[in-house]
């Protein structure tokens, strides 16, 4: 028998679009935990530790939500933060404001009126992954993130799509042993890092509600947790307009090709966008809706076996 469902709709102010709205949340097509299937999206997680199944589904003038499970009523009142009710555009789409863009990000943000910057709320879901991403291939990471889920998630409540999964509680991940971790191409490095971070899953639930500015300092008090990992877990617990996931490797590149022509370092990558700070997260979101590609040039990252080590 499938949970009894509970229902919201949505109403933005202005311009939506969910699925460039809330496809950042998504990693990579292989998540476990986040599906498009049949028009809707499906989210598997936790809403204050309870388990829930979130379809979300784009009908004229806004959005139909549709939860599962016992985490369903608290699922319902965070979605508006999650759909981006929050994230206000007014100062970016100023005539002033409008006037300092390339012209590639105005042109973006014209065909896009709709983008918002989703906030969950859930800081452990953001960071477990990102932590996996730290200094790997996203096809290393993916897969390791991928099996971990599928070997100790569970199936999440009501009528989900086949293969939509829930992570493992924060006491769940503490669980898998080293031998998993190794199996799954997890580095040591990596997994100790989200040990130390999951033995205090306490404080970092409470970080959701934090200023992102406080919530970045609390993260990187955790050895193994810098500014990279802090910046991609607060574009998507904070929807902060302003994270710069600085170290990333190819993250500096693109944004100079976008705004230069040519690939430059992460020093380089600030002072393009130092002119846009308080916006500057937004600024980057709209480089890639532009359909810039960074031309990839030399050698690239190795997937490393670990089972083999």
């Amino acid at each position: 028998m499938h949970a009894s469902v509970h229902q919201r709709f949505w109403r933005p102010a202005g311009a939506y679009s969910l699925n460039a709205s809330i496809g950042v949340l998504r990693r990579s097509s292989s998540d476990p935990c986040m599906l498009f299937h049949e028009g809707a999206w499906w989210l598997a997680f936790r809403a204050s530790g309870n388990a829930v199944s979130l379809r979300l589904q784009a009908i004229e003038g806004g959005v139909q939500a549709k939860a599962f499970g016992p985490g369903a009523e608290t699922a319902l009142e965070a979605l508006p933060a999650l759909l981006g009710e929050n994230d206000d555009w007014k100062e970016f789409d100023s005539a002033t404001f409008q006037s300092s863009l390339p012209p590639l990000v105005r042109e973006a943000r014209r065909r896009n009126p709709g983008v918002r910057l989703p906030a969950t709320g859930r800081v452990i879901d953001s960071l477990i992954p990102a932590v996996l991403e730290q200094k790997v291939t996203g096809q290393e990471a993916f897969r390791g993130y991928r099996l971990l889920i599928r070997w100790y998630g569970s199936e999440p409540p009501g009528p989900a799509p086949t293969g939509l999964r829930l992570a493992p509680s924060p006491e769940e991940w503490l669980k898998i042993p080293s031998w998993d971790w190794h199996r799954a191409g997890v580095g040591p490095q990596r997994s100790d890092t989200l040990m130390r971070a999951l033995k205090r899953s306490t404080g970092l639930a409470r970080l959701g509600q934090a200023e992102a500015a406080a919530a970045s300092q609390a993260l990187q008090s955790i050895p193994g947790i810098g500014v990279w990992t802090a910046a991609e877990v607060l574009q998507h617990s904070h929807g902060d307009p302003d994270s710069i996931a600085v170290g990333d490797y190819h993250l500096a590149g693109f944004v100079g090709t976008a705004l230069t022509g040519t690939p430059v370092e992460d020093d380089r990558m600030l002072e393009l966008l130092e002119p846009w700070r308080g916006h500057r997260q937004r600024v980057v979101r709209l480089l890639y809706l532009s359909g810039t590609v960074k031309e990839r040039h030399g050698p690239r990252m190795s997937v490393r076996d670990y089972r083999k080590i």
